[in-house]
């Protein structure tokens, strides 16, 4: 019972977060003219009112999902992993590649092929920043960072040599053969981008639950990024560790990038949609670094793109007042995240003395 409501209480600081960042947002739609609750309600339209605007929403969620579980299993073990975003990019190219050149197989075949290359190629991004850390001590900021950019004009080429690129000046590649393609969660509704994605994010969700929280594997990463002397201490590997877990969230984020082109794109374009692999990092401090509360945050985001779509079709609020939102949810979040770990470290230090 009191672990319960310990895990409850945990949901209030981010809960506080999002009204404080919807009464700032409230402000900041008073300053444009226009009415907070008339804009409200046409953002739950956009978003939760009807099947068309949750399919949308679920959609827009979905990469989300992975790129916050990305950060999320890096910030478990210590780690800000803010190159969610490369290592999405280099999974898309991948998932293209395969999807494009493999042919001849059939539909289960090629999609699981495709889905497992993207993940191994978002996984050995991020193990240069893995090793790197945990070998030289190189910040994992930095460098994930930096690749970030080495991803994007590395794939850049990529696609545009002959090999890949679509005859044309767009620089992009054939659309993915058929027997790639993530089937449409069309019962939901006819026409939607919504895919099987959503549901392989949601089970990435409960496997990394199961994983952090249920395994040793998941004790160690959590060991280490408690305290890494006293894991060292325990006999638990900082580096093993440390590697392992870099290499789990580069794989999650590269399956984002599979789901954006088998499920969505159909090809891989450059430059590749982007803003995923940061939005993730929103996402994981607003889910508290938690599995599922990973993907309570992934939906709320995704329905503040989809109801800032209506908002800006509707009304003379430019669709930017989304980006807005998330900035204010984001200052919020992180305040109270930095608050928290400063507390812990000043109860530690009062402690030890």
């Amino acid at each position: 019972m009191m672990m319960t409501r310990s895990r409850l209480a945990g949901f209030v600081p981010p809960l506080i977060s999002l009204l404080l960042a919807a009464a700032v947002s409230a402000v900041v739609i008073l300053a444009l003219g226009e009415d907070p609750l008339n804009i409200g309600r046409v953002m739950f339209s956009g978003s939760l009112g009807s099947l068309r605007s949750i399919a949308n929403t679920l959609e827009e969620a979905t990469p989300l999902i992975f790129t916050g579980l990305c950060v999320a299993v890096a910030m478990k073990c210590g780690l800000f992993n803010i190159g969610g975003e490369g290592q999405l990019v280099v999974g898309a190219f991948a998932a293209a590649w395969v999807g494009v050149k493999l042919t001849g197989l059939d539909p289960v075949s090629h999609v699981v092929i495709c889905i497992a290359v993207a993940g191994m190629a978002g996984a050995m991004w991020a193990l240069i920043a893995g090793v790197l850390k945990a070998r030289f001590g190189a910040h994992e900021v930095i460098n994930t960072i930096m690749l970030n950019y080495v991803a994007f004009i590395v794939t850049n080429y990529l696609v545009n040599l002959a090999y890949f690129k679509k005859p044309g000046q767009i620089p992009q590649t054939e659309d993915v053969a058929g027997t790639a393609l993530l089937p449409r969660l069309d019962f939901i509704y006819t026409y939607t981008r919504l895919n099987l994605g959503f549901i392989l994010a949601v089970l990435a969700v409960i496997v990394v639950f199961l994983i952090l929280e249920r395994s040793k594997l998941g004790f160690e990463i959590r060991s280490v990024g408690l305290n890494p002397l006293a894991s060292r201490a325990s006999g638990i590997s900082v580096v093993s560790n440390t590697i392992i877990a870099m290499a789990i969230g580069g794989f999650l984020a590269g399956l984002g990038g599979a789901e954006r082109v088998l499920g969505v794109h159909k090809h891989f374009i450059s430059p590749f949609p982007f803003g995923y692999g940061f939005a993730g990092i929103a996402v994981a401090l607003l889910g508290r670094n938690k599995p599922f509360g990973v993907l309570l945050a992934a939906i709320f985001f995704g329905a503040l793109a989809s109801g800032g779509a209506q908002v800006d079709m509707e009304t003379r609020v430019p669709r930017e007042l989304v980006t807005v939102i998330q900035a204010i949810v984001i200052i919020f979040v992180a305040c109270e995240y930095l608050v928290t770990k400063m507390g812990i470290r000043i109860r530690g230090v009062a402690t030890s003395e």
